[in-house]
């Protein structure tokens, strides 16, 4: 991938493929995250990022349907919306400030925090409705490495379940799944 747009873009499509692979009687079949459906992993992708990129670049994203009544929708409109602000040559010149975080590239700040989390919840999706699970290994022997250093600080956010123990030669994806709390 050769930046923030082209990983969202190829990101968001196999999410995508997933949503657009959810049987209609679906969409409540309890998820991976403790509570959820798998409405629930859609509503959050479309839920928590337009609040935080218009706190932190003044960016509002087109709205759609509910994920209540349309989640094939609802994803399909705000993707399409990330994508676009990707796209936009413009948004290489703009910056995000967050409290948390500090500054940072807005397109940067995209791929960190909104594009990994649509890559991790593709794997909840699949494992909620029957779909193919598979995730890129090279992209996840990528995160995990990233992640393993900042272990107790992602933990102390809430963000991730307890690790789960998993064999040491266990794939990627597993080991990164396990990191993060699920059972793969």
């Amino acid at each position: 991938m050769t930046g923030p747009a082209d990983e969202h873009r190829h990101t968001a499509e196999a999410f995508t493929e997933r949503v657009r692979g959810v049987a209609p009687g679906d969409w409540d079949r309890p998820a991976p995250c403790a509570g959820w459906v798998a409405r629930d992993v859609v509503g959050h992708l479309v839920e928590w990022f337009p609040g935080f990129l218009r706190a932190g670049a003044g960016v509002d994203l087109p709205k759609g349907p509910s994920v209540a009544e349309d989640p094939v929708g609802a994803w399909t409109v705000h993707s399409d919306g990330v994508q676009a602000l990707l796209d936009d040559p413009a948004t290489a010149d703009r910056v995000l400030n967050n409290p948390n975080i500090g500054e940072m590239p807005l397109d940067q700040a995209v791929a960190m925090f909104y594009t990994t989390d649509v890559f991790l919840h593709t794997w909840d999706l699949a494992r909620a409705t029957g779909q193919d699970e598979r995730l890129d290994a090279e992209r996840c022997a990528m995160l995990l490495e990233g992640m393993l250093p900042m272990d107790a600080v992602l933990r102390s956010s809430g963000h991730y379940g307890p690790r789960v123990e998993v064999p040491d030669d266990a794939d990627p994806q597993t080991r990164l799944l396990a990191f993060i709390g699920r059972t793969p």
